[in-house]
């Protein structure tokens, strides 16, 4: 499982706003690019020690492109720009001081089982998508 140059999203498994824009991403990613973990799956949890970010930072979205790695807000501006879409126009609020971008981030992500509910599992990739995840 080396990243070299893949782009890699691990999102929290169980979170059905995680999941949605999964398959929102999936959707909109026309050259297939990205490949996903589970934040809670063991290849998540290698990636997460390999990008020097402890085993529990489950509240977090993470992008890795090759050696680099980006979370939170950031990660999520990174992915809209290679998406097709207008979800590109997003990338142009990277522009916005960090810690605002991070504050708005934190606050969905403290909320995202209240307001968007969660799941018992982790979502099971359909046939046609299995080789975009790591497991």
């Amino acid at each position: 499982m080396e990243a070299n140059d893949d782009h890699i999203i691990l999102f929290d498994g169980v979170c059905n706003l995680c999941n949605g824009a999964v398959q929102y991403i999936i959707k909109r990613d026309k050259k297939g690019i990205f490949k996903f973990a589970s934040l809670q799956s063991e290849a998540g949890q290698a990636l997460l020690v390999k990008s020097g970010l402890p085993r529990d930072h489950l509240k977090s979205f993470v992008y890795i492109h090759g050696s680099r790695f980006y979370t939170r807000s950031t990660a999520a501006l990174k992915v809209a720009k290679q998406l097709n879409g207008p979800v590109q126009l997003l990338y142009g609020s990277i522009i916005i001081p960090k810690w605002i971008r991070d504050l708005v981030y934190d606050l969905i992500a403290k909320n995202r089982y209240r307001l968007f509910g969660r799941q018992d599992a982790c979502m099971i990739p359909t046939p046609q998508l299995k080789e975009r995840f790591y497991s």
